[in-house]
């Protein structure tokens, strides 16, 4: 089956777009991956990657970026288009009108997502929100399938559309563990791998060094969501005890983790961030270390009923200095926790599990 992979906003060697689903599917089938990077095309991994251009402006990336990829997704004439973008919603209904199998993987849950928006004042949001959830609705049951992230976003639009799965973003099997990795041999560091921003707890993260006992150091891998909050960040007066590695590549992420004695994962308790399974959370446990996380009911069904980490107070930047002490003072106990999570990857957790629930709802789609 000739298979295309659409993008206007992730990057083209996205872990869920490329690494996972397109790597996954190209074993069986031709895959190509339009994205809008201005990087060129090129043949990766079998997979072919065709690059519509770059534009600058969130307008031109809605309007005239969505443009060029419905132009080259016809030009393709696959049998089956996947998109992932909430914006190339009517790229994939103009698809379906010209009889074209579409796919709609929903990675968010946009109506809930808009409200974490800074830019945007309450009245505003609960307007977006309300008339995207309408659009929503038109729109999926159009589709063929909808692939969800999680199984909260899943339950929604199994409402709207039966043909729904959830996909989730569960980590490669021994991607980023270190098996020579000696515990007792670590250094005393806890990091977080991410984009960094307000609403992933930056600030806070920041705020815990004043509270720490223990001389644990913190290192903070990913880039900041805009300048603005960079600016801010940088001149608070624990940044300079922080470890900036900026973005690393999987082959350092996985140094840095096998290194670490915990990962963080500390977004705020918005709408979307509630029923999210955030893939560091997995990738922390892939990597057999503990998980310093947010109190959120489904993140405590994953880290406590898995004793694999400790989940607190988000906004709590004391809760998040006892937590990191409390495992940088327990060296056995954190060893457990990670070996724990480990484990739960191992039997349930995994990118194995969810291919093959993407191959079968293609072969079920693809009839």
């Amino acid at each position: 089956m000739k298979i295309t992979h659409m993008t206007s906003v992730h990057s083209r060697f996205d872990i869920r777009i490329f690494l996972k689903e397109c790597s996954a599917l190209q074993k069986e089938h031709e895959v190509s991956l339009i994205v809008a990077d201005g990087k060129g095309n090129e043949v990766k991994n079998n997979i072919t990657i065709i690059d519509v251009g770059i534009l600058t402006g969130r307008l031109n990336r809605i309007f005239k970026t969505t443009d060029k990829v419905y132009k080259k997704a016809l030009e393709l004439d696959a049998d089956l288009y996947h998109f992932h973008d909430p914006e190339l919603i009517p790229i994939g209904l103009k698809l379906k009108k010209k009889g074209k199998r579409v796919i709609f993987d929903a990675h968010e849950d946009v109506p809930k997502q808009i409200f974490s928006k800074p830019y945007l004042n309450k009245f505003n949001k609960i307007i977006i929100s309300k008339l995207f959830t309408f659009y929503e609705k038109y729109a999926a049951e159009k589709f063929d399938g909808i692939i969800t992230a999680t199984p909260s976003i899943r339950n929604k639009f199994l409402k709207l559309n039966k043909n729904t799965i959830d996909i989730n973003n569960y980590p490669i099997l021994g991607e980023l563990h270190n098996k020579n990795a000696n515990w007792h041999e670590k250094e005393k560091q806890v990091c977080y791998v991410g984009g960094i921003s307000d609403i992933r707890g930056i600030a806070e993260m920041v705020d815990s060094i004043s509270h720490l006992t223990t001389n644990t150091t913190m290192k903070l891998a990913g880039n900041f969501s805009d300048k603005g909050l960079e600016n801010k960040i940088k001149s608070m007066k624990n940044w300079h005890k922080i470890d900036e590695l900026g973005f690393l590549n999987r082959g350092e992420t996985k140094e840095l983790l096998s290194k670490s004695i915990a990962g963080i994962v500390l977004y705020h308790p918005l709408p979307n961030h509630i029923d999210a399974q955030p893939n560091k959370i997995f990738e922390y446990m892939s990597a057999g270390i503990p998980v310093i996380a947010s109190n959120f009911t489904l993140w405590k069904d994953i880290v406590v009923k898995n004793h694999c980490g400790i989940c607190i107070d988000p906004l709590n930047p004391k809760e998040i200095a006892d937590a990191i002490d409390y495992l940088s003072n327990n060296a056995d106990i954190a060893e457990e926790m990670g070996n724990n999570g480990l484990l739960a990857v191992n039997e349930k957790y995994n990118w194995d599990i969810e291919q093959n629930k993407l191959n079968k709802f293609y072969q079920q789609i693809g009839r």
